[in-house]
Parts: structure tokens; C-alpha cells; sequence
């Protein structure tokens, strides 16, 4: 039943990795080694952040579909609570690879973001479902 609910998250999870690898290469061409782990780091932060959010959501879904709300606002408040720890923990270092880590969450959201959407507009859901008693 879970799979049924993550059916969306095979696309944004092999462009993200494609990107992760495309802009990992140009963050080393940029800024050294330093660069390639900021740019793989912020949109790998991104990435588990989101197979996070629609994991959660879905067991929410499976167990009770009242709980989405009240689990999906309690995740995004501390999903975007744990987000600003990390980036004002790598703002506070003095890291080279800052620059790419920033470009990556950037990147990595918008990239996400696009091909969920993508999926979402092409894929067969029904509006209702109909119970088969």
C-alpha cells in the first residue's frame, strides 16, 4: 500500500542523482575538491529531505488519512528547522566549498521540484476513488 503512495519518487530521485554527479563535477572544476562535496552535499540534503517529507506523508496516509496534515506541518517545521541548522552551520565555517553547497541546495529544489511537478501533470490519477465493495 506504501508503494502505491511513492509511486512519484523513482523520477525526482534519478534526476536529482544524475544532477547530484553533473553539478559534483562542475563544483570541483570551480572550487576544488571543496567544491565538488559542497554541490553533491546540498543537493543530497535535498534529496533525503525530500523521500523524508513524502515517506513520512505516506505511512500518514496508510495509518490514517487525517493525520496527513497534522504530520505533514510537524515534518516541513522540522525538516525546514533541521535545514537552517545545517546551513547556518556551514555559513559559519570558513569552507570553500560554501558557495557550491548553496548552488546545490538551490539547484537541487528547483531541479526536484520540476520533475515532480513534471510526473504529477502526466501521470493517470483518478480524482475519486471508487471502493470496490
Amino acid at each position: 500500500m506504501m508503494r502505491k503512495r511513492l509511486r512519484h519518487l523513482p523520477l525526482p530521485i534519478g534526476v536529482s542523482v544524475v544532477l547530484l554527479a553533473g553539478l559534483a563535477v562542475v563544483g570541483g572544476w570551480r572550487d576544488g575538491s571543496a567544491g565538488a562535496l559542497g554541490a553533491a552535499g546540498g543537493v543530497a540534503l535535498v534529496l533525503v529531505s525530500y523521500v523524508l517529507s513524502s515517506v513520512v506523508l505516506a505511512w500518514a496516509d496508510s495509518v490514517n488519512p487525517r493525520l496527513v496534515m497534522s504530520v505533514g506541518l510537524v515534518t516541513y517545521a522540522t525538516k525546514f528547522s533541521l535545514l537552517g541548522l545545517v546551513v547556518f552551520a556551514v555559513a559559519a565555517l570558513d569552507w570553500p566549498g560554501q558557495r557550491m553547497f548553496a548552488i546545490g541546495i538551490i539547484v537541487g529544489t528547483v531541479t526536484w521540484v520540476t520533475a515532480q511537478a513534471w510526473w504529477t501533470f502526466r501521470a493517470r490519477i483518478p480524482y475519486v476513488e471508487i471502493d470496490p465493495r
